[in-house]
Parts: structure tokens; C-alpha cells; sequence
């Protein structure tokens, strides 16, 4: 018996057009970005921030550094999924309501501290590639969250990054790393692409 979460995994697609259909309003947004967050990262530093750009002049701005792509405008909403660096720096402050539900203790979360600091303090490069990591997971969590409820999804990398910093605004700390489109897709949408047989990309050892 296939479980929900295989069979979310096994239906998802890449939804690349769109029709219209009822709103997402504030609350349903909020729940999908809700279970986006129970994504993992490392030390649970949780180095992500989310723009949910649902009115038709945001959606604009966000096609103008999309390359023009329709699916923009289309989607109910389409997130801007960011990862934020230096997030050692907000640490104990993340950790803190772990501390607080006594899942974890305050020593532990010192000693993460302490590490989180010690390897990227000053390491740019790893700073980005934990929030490159982060994000990527939130996203692939937001995406399982919209076929959860029923709703298509598309992640895009198709856009100017540094025309997207600017038409929003992001502070310098925020990667925009990935767009993700959810919304009504149209019934003609393309089945999931096969993948590569599990024996060319598995090792067990």
C-alpha cells in the first residue's frame, strides 16, 4: 500500500501553467511556509526567509527579473525562497524555544553556538553554502506542502538574482535561491519526467 507521503513524491510535477481558482488567502499561505520551516538545517539555525508575492503589481516586478517567464503571473503566488547568511550570528536566538520547551539543553545549545561560530565566522563561502543548503531544502518541503493540499508547484531558477535583490528590496545577508510558483495547474501538464535507473545513482556499501 502506497503511503501519502510516497504518493506525494511519486505525483508531484513541475506545474509550468496555470489557471485561475480561489485565492490563497493569508492563512493558507501562512500553513504552507508553516511546514516549509520543518525543514531540517544545520544546527537549526533555520537561515531562510520566504516573500510570498501574490499581488498582481508584486507578481509584475517579480516577471520583469523572471525573464519574462507567464507562469509568474499565472501562479496563485510565487515564493521568493531565500537563505540568509551569517546566521551563526542568530543562533542562540533561533535555539532558544528549544531551550525554553526543554528538547534541548542549555548546554547543548551553547556548545552548538560555539561550534556554528568557530566554522563560519569569517568562512564567506561556507556561510553560502549553508544558506544554498537551507533554502533548497525549505523549498523542496514547500513544494511536498502544496501537493499536500492539492495545489501544483514549479521551482525556477530562471531569473536575475541581482535584479530580484533590488526589485525587493533584500538586505545584503539574503541569497535569493530559488522561486517557487504554486497555484491551480492546467489539466494538460506533462506527467513527471523518468528519472535515471536507482543502480547508475546509488552505492551501498
Amino acid at each position: 500500500m502506497t503511503n501519502p507521503v510516497q504518493q506525494a513524491i511519486e505525483n508531484r510535477i513541475s506545474a509550468h501553467r496555470y489557471v485561475d481558482g480561489p485565492l490563497l488567502d493569508d492563512a493558507r499561505i501562512l500553513a504552507l511556509v508553516e511546514q516549509a520551516t520543518r525543514a531540517p538545517s544545520a544546527y537549526n539555525m533555520q537561515n531562510w526567509r520566504f516573500i510570498a508575492v501574490r499581488s498582481q503589481d508584486a507578481k509584475a516586478r517579480l516577471q520583469a527579473v523572471a525573464y519574462g517567464q507567464q507562469k509568474v503571473l499565472d501562479a496563485a503566488v510565487a515564493f521568493i525562497v531565500c537563505g540568509t547568511l551569517a546566521a551563526h550570528r542568530q543562533l542562540a536566538t533561533a535555539l532558544q524555544p528549544s531551550v525554553e520547551a526543554g528538547t534541548l539543553s542549555q548546554r547543548t545549545a551553547d556548545a552548538w553556538v560555539a561550534q556554528a561560530i568557530q566554522a563560519h565566522e569569517g568562512d564567506v563561502q561556507l556561510q553560502r553554502d549553508e544558506a544554498l543548503r537551507s533554502a533548497s531544502l525549505a523549498a523542496m518541503t514547500l513544494m511536498l506542502a502544496a501537493q499536500g493540499e492539492q495545489l501544483g508547484s514549479c521551482a525556477m531558477v530562471g531569473f536575475d538574482a541581482l535584479a530580484l535583490h533590488q526589485a525587493f528590496g533584500l538586505a545584503p545577508h539574503e541569497v535569493p535561491v530559488l522561486l517557487v510558483t504554486v497555484g491551480y495547474p492546467t489539466a494538460d501538464q506533462l506527467p513527471q519526467k523518468p528519472r535515471k535507473p536507482v543502480h547508475e545513482v546509488l552505492e551501498i556499501l
